[in-house]
């Protein structure tokens, strides 16, 4: 996606020390060989020196990504994210009901060929996400997402675990689609005795910009008054 325009990049937030934006799928968050990183898009749209990365999204997904505006600022807000006391709420479609609406999965992340991850039974390095389903339309299901962890593709793999791989995510074999159904939806977290929540609908795909997808997201305009699981019990 090296054409995109820096114009395009929303600044969804802005604080004296850091910004959320929503970045769009298909945008990097690291240069690449033929492509921009979204660090160098953001600087130049904004005319500012350097920005500093706190977490990170794959390339496939869109949404909210914190970008700090200078390293004390980094340090905190990575500690936050290492302390886990920034919540974190993912939107994805998949095709298939899962055997429980709605649940916990958690397993040891291992990663297998091609780049990709699994879940295995052992290991320590153990990821767990919550999750809420709900039925979109025939065949396509929207699942609302609360990762506890922040492992590489942890998403991607919980929901292939579930038999509902994210639509457009070929590496864990789903089917093609205009884009990779995987959006960070919301983040809430306290910086600095500022209460901070942020929610960001996805607005690229066809299949999220559906009057059903619109109407079923309703239900998840604040995802954290959800009643979510409080342990996790069950395994992946």
């Amino acid at each position: 996606m090296s054409n995109l325009s820096p114009a395009l990049i929303e600044i969804v937030f802005e604080h004296a020390d850091f910004l959320i934006i929503n970045k769009p799928a298909g945008v990097s968050v690291q240069n690449e060989q033929d492509a921009s990183g979204i660090l160098p898009i953001i600087c130049k749209q904004l005319s500012i020196d350097k920005l500093w990365l706190v977490h990170r999204l794959d390339k496939i997904t869109s949404g909210l990504l914190i970008l700090a505006k200078h390293a004390q600022a980094a340090s905190t807000l990575g500690k936050l994210f290492e302390a886990r006391k920034i919540e974190k709420y993912y939107l994805a479609l998949g095709t298939a009901k899962p055997k429980k609406k709605q649940g916990t999965i958690s397993g040891a992340m291992k990663k297998i060929r091609d780049g990709k991850w699994a879940l295995s039974k052992d290991g320590t390095a153990v990821a767990t996400t919550q999750f809420f389903s709900k039925s979109v339309s025939p065949g396509i299901r929207l699942y609302l997402l609360k990762p506890l962890t922040g492992k590489t593709h942890q998403l991607r793999v919980m929901l292939k675990s579930l038999g509902s791989p994210i639509l457009g995510d070929v590496l864990y074999k789903s089917s093609e689609h205009d884009r990779t159904y995987l959006h960070a939806y919301c983040l809430r977290f306290c910086y600095q005795t500022q209460e901070i929540d942020i929610c960001c609908p996805p607005t690229s795909g066809e299949l999220f910009n559906t009057e059903a997808c619109h109407n079923a997201l309703d239900e998840y305009n604040q995802p954290w008054s959800q009643n979510w699981p409080t342990s996790a019990s069950r395994k992946g």
